[in-house]
């Protein structure tokens, strides 16, 4: 009793509070206030993720040598997966994967209201399955946890549908700026993966929060940065063509990794049983792991290696453990490596792990741009490509193709690594392999999930608006309906009390049969011999199209574009739903233009 009173208690002061922001303290002012407080809480948030893998992964790993195979990475990966399952099924009870495209979807939508439990629910399943070496990685959970804080923290101070939507943003990105130390990306994220638009509103919160989460990164771990990178080798113009070259290389890898993803995705989701998911992915995820050690957790190990200039120790603890001078060797491993990373990382999620696709793809490039600069070496020593130099360069090319986001990747690779002097090679890199991958796939690895169901939000203003309108917000239903079996007398009796001029035709089972138009009975509807002798199904006619209930509107329009249709009936199946027109749409679409693009 005594607890409910000060829980009582507590609740009125709180509103208390929230009256008081309401009555002094404008809504877009309180927006700069909290994206502040966003940041802090998601710089946070990330130094505890990462405090937390670290800590599980060298609690478990910390007796592991280099000089054999180890036989413990056969069963960590599925004790890793087996934890998080039983936490999502039975603390949680809810669907955390995929974080950023849930993070996505919500902001599509406008639905920018996360529930409280994703404030902790992706950061603490994250931890335990890379932790325990699945291969994936943490920033698709700590977008999701960023965006969750932002979203229920502005829910708290009842503010409007935009302003959430813009404070799920700022998490993302407090998140992502936290997580690498690199607030330029954190914003540009926001702007290019989660597709908010850079506006008056939405400019300063975002970048206060990129800043404050990284802020508290810096304070918490230093000025270093997250990759240990020295350029000891300049970069000249003439590397240029081979820039050009791995630029290519590099979208085609981005787009064998999207591939592979998507059709182990739809694999693992044609698997209706819980525990075979479990099973068939955690024995795929431990036995990669087991003959290719680099897979096990972030690899953000292999990566500071290769930069460092180590190549030979990618082959530490490998089952193939062969003369680490042999460079053939070498390069056939890493190729394998490259290889395996897109199906470890999706029997990872398949079987219920819970980590994200930002990681693992700037692993295949730092592979991919190092093999691209071995192999050339080996063939042509002439060419004298820096090793270290190339493998950043992959970085941002990998990640540029598998999320589309170029900027993002020109800017977090330098940010993480302090590589600024490799600028002008960046951006070359990461343009070809966005354009390379755009030639074959239109969608990034988040979007595409999706796009296939017409959900996607994009920064065209046309298409997103449309993507915001559902048919059955726009369904008119005060059309009296009529049965093939009427006469034309009681057509006639129907037609004196209507507004409309057009009869949908219904069955007794509710299923649609066609339509009768005023028009088309005008020159009989007056002659009292016909009344008994005419039935609706003699001059019922047939719509030029059906629309079904779940058609995404950008279809519909197209379909009223192709029929020159200004009203078409809705069903569900056969079954009459009601009439939408363009009218309604074009009334619907107006209004929510003007809400959307109001600063």
């Amino acid at each position: 009793m005594a607890y409910t009173e000060h829980n009582n208690a507590l609740t009125r002061f709180w509103f208390k509070i929230v009256l008081w922001r309401e009555k002094h303290i404008k809504e877009r002012s309180f927006l700069i206030l909290l994206a502040l407080v966003v940041g802090i809480l998601g710089g946070l948030a990330a130094q505890l993720l990462k405090f937390l893998i670290h800590l599980i992964s060298h609690s478990l790993t910390g007796s592991v040598v280099v000089t054999t195979a180890n036989w413990l990475y056969l069963a960590l990966p599925m004790a890793g997966i087996i934890l998080t399952v039983l936490f999502v099924r039975y603390v949680v009870k809810d669907n955390i994967s995929h974080g950023v495209t849930r993070v996505l979807y919500a902001i599509s939508q406008r639905k920018s209201r996360l529930k409280k439990h994703n404030m902790y629910a992706s950061l603490v399943a994250s931890s335990i399955t890379i932790g325990f070496g699945g291969s994936v990685g943490a920033e698709g959970p700590i977008v999701f946890t960023g965006s969750a804080i932002g979203s229920n923290l502005g829910q708290a101070f009842r503010l409007s549908p935009k302003i959430l939507m813009i404070l799920v943003g700022c998490g993302a990105a407090a998140g992502i700026a936290g997580i690498f130390r690199a607030p330029i990306a954190g914003m540009l994220f926001t702007l290019e993966v989660l597709m908010i638009d850079l506006t008056g509103t939405t400019i300063m919160p975002l970048l206060l929060s990129s800043i404050a989460g990284a802020t508290v990164a810096y304070v918490m771990e230093g000025y270093s940065a997250e990759f240990f990178f020295v350029q000891s080798e300049p970069f000249f113009t003439r590397k240029i063509p081979y820039t050009i070259l791995l630029g290519i290389f590099t979208g085609f890898v981005s787009l064998y990794f999207t591939l592979v993803m998507t059709r182990m995705e739809d694999l693992f989701g044609k698997i209706n049983r819980r525990w075979l998911k479990v099973l068939a992915g955690g024995t795929i995820l431990a036995l990669l792991i087991f003959l290719f050690p680099p897979l096990f957790g972030e690899g953000y190990g292999a990566i500071n290696n290769l930069l460092d200039g180590n190549p030979a120790s990618i082959v530490d603890g490998t089952f193939f453990y062969v003369d680490r001078n042999d460079a053939w060797f070498i390069a056939l491993f890493i190729t394998l490596v490259i290889l395996m990373k897109a199906f470890a990382t999706s029997a990872t999620n398949g079987a219920g792990g819970v980590g994200g696709t930002f990681a693992p793809s700037l692993f295949v490039g730092a592979m991919s741009g190092f093999l691209f600069a071995y192999c050339m070496n080996q063939f042509w020593p002439e060419t004298g490509i820096s090793d270290k130099n190339f493998a950043l360069l992959g970085m941002a090319g990998v990640m540029s193709g598998v999320m589309h986001a170029p900027l993002m990747a020109i800017f977090l690779t330098a940010e993480m690594t302090g590589g600024y002097d490799l600028f002008l090679p960046l951006l070359i890199v990461s343009t070809l392999a966005y354009m390379t991958v755009r030639i074959f796939q239109p969608y990034s690895i988040y979007s595409m999930r999706l796009a296939r169901k017409g959900e996607l939000f994009t920064h065209e203003k046309d298409k997103a608006v449309l993507s915001l309108l559902k048919v059955d917000n726009v369904i008119e239903h005060d059309f009296k309906t009529v049965s093939p079996d009427m006469n034309l007398k009681e057509v006639v009796d129907i037609i004196a009390t209507s507004r409309r001029n057009l009869f949908p035709v219904v069955d007794q089972s509710g299923c649609f049969k066609g339509v009768v138009l005023l028009d088309d009975i005008r020159n009989i509807m007056f002659r009292p011999d016909l009344y008994k002798k005419m039935h609706v199904r003699r001059f019922m006619s047939t719509p030029p199209a059906r629309i079904d209930i779940n058609t995404p509107m950008e279809e519909v329009m197209k379909i009223f574009d192709d029929t020159h249709a200004w009203n078409l009936p809705v069903v569900d199946g056969d079954r009459y739903i009601g009439f939408v027109s363009k009218s309604k749409i074009f009334s619907s679409y107006r209004a929510l233009l003007r809400h959307y693009t109001d600063d």
